[in-house]
């Protein structure tokens, strides 16, 4: 288990030089939520929550070295773009004209590409109110970068508040028509980082459809009801059980379409809860889905921070989201952002307990 350190008590953030990861900030409410931040692709390293006796703990999946955030476990925590999930063969067309993106999975484009936002360095500034503490975290991604369209402005504001909030509120601008989906890519342990699996967690997610993928993980046909499939997690299912279910894949890797679909509001997408510490987690978004994914893929080559070996199972990503491969199926909701318009995008991580 990786300790709290003493210094995340306090606010405003706290700014430390990180040789590995440009800058670490540490901010937090006493008795509540503490975080820490790399800037090296925006990244949440660390989140230390309360159990049901009132004992912090890390509840985030992060390598031991943080150097690995660039090869064998980049994405972990990352604030992941200029789209999030995947793109066809890493090419879709935008008013008439032909794009064709960086690829690296099986041929396809993955979270903005081979050098997307997770490799970047941003630029951070602490963020102070009576009610919220974190960083404003800035970035700016150039026209053609990885094969996108237009001069992108971003900006990414992770601020923990005193109710128990882990909130990412999301901005971006453009010069040129583009595309803009950005998510965080936390994997979460809610017993605790290095604590074993999550097949004993209970999850729920609120979406009466989902995506059905090929083989590559790329969208096949129309959204399908979960009624009746391995993804009807519209009640609470420990994901032992959900996965043992007749026809479930060995792990879950899918979006699933949230209810009431397309809504812009900040509204209830899942909630996960760990029966061993009371942890609680429920998470709230504005995006039109969410990925589970139960890290089927961990083969223990990542060490944790500290130093578990990183197993299938290890952890949960929860990633808000518009649709995969959104923009060439005209159906889902547009990730298109033009000029003189605004991307904005807010999910929020509410802990508590249960008894």
């Amino acid at each position: 288990m990786n300790p709290a350190p003493s210094a995340l008590t306090g606010v405003p953030p706290v700014r430390h030089d990180d040789p590995h990861a440009g800058e670490r900030w540490t901010f937090g409410f006493p008795g509540g939520l503490t975080a820490e931040v790399h800037t090296l692709g925006a990244r949440l390293h660390g989140l230390w929550a309360p159990d049901r006796n009132g004992t912090p703990g890390d509840v985030v999946l992060a390598p031991r070295d943080p150097r690995h955030t660039a090869t064998t476990a980049r994405y972990f925590g990352a604030t992941v773009g200029r789209y999030a999930n995947r793109v066809a063969h890493g090419r879709f067309s935008l008013d008439g004209t032909p794009y064709r993106l960086t690829t690296q999975e099986n041929g396809h484009c993955l979270y903005g590409g081979t050098d997307g936002f997770d490799t970047r360095l941003w630029e951070a500034e602490s963020v102070h109110t009576p009610e919220w503490t974190g960083v404003l975290l800035r970035l700016r991604s150039p026209d053609g970068d990885q094969g996108f369209p237009g001069n992108l402005d971003v900006t990414v504001a992770c601020l923990v508040g005193r109710d128990d909030e882990l909130a990412f509120s999301y901005t971006a601008v453009t010069d040129a028509p583009t595309l803009v989906n950005l998510t965080n890519h936390a994997y979460f342990n809610l017993d605790g980082e290095g604590a074993g699996d999550v097949l004993g967690h209970e999850l729920a997610v609120h979406a009466s459809h989902y995506t059905p993928v090929d083989g590559d993980l790329i969208p096949r046909g129309d959204h399908l009801p979960v009624s009746g499939t391995p993804f009807d997690l519209r009640r609470p299912l420990r994901l032992a059980d959900a996965l043992a279910r007749p026809g479930a894949p060995g792990g879950y890797d899918h979006n699933f379409v949230l209810d009431p679909y397309g809504a812009g509001t900040l509204r209830r997408a899942a909630v996960l809860y760990a029966p061993a510490t009371g942890r609680r987690m429920e998470v709230l978004t504005t995006e039109p889905g969410i990925q589970v994914y139960t890290a089927g893929q961990f083969d223990g080559t990542v060490l944790g921070k500290g130093g578990t070996p990183y197993r299938a199972g290890a952890g949960i990503a929860l990633e808000t989201q518009h649709f995969p491969d959104a923009p060439n199926r005209p159906g889902d909701p547009s990730p298109v952002l033009r000029p003189g318009e605004e991307y904005t995008s807010r999910t929020v991580l509410r802990f508590g307990t249960r008894d």
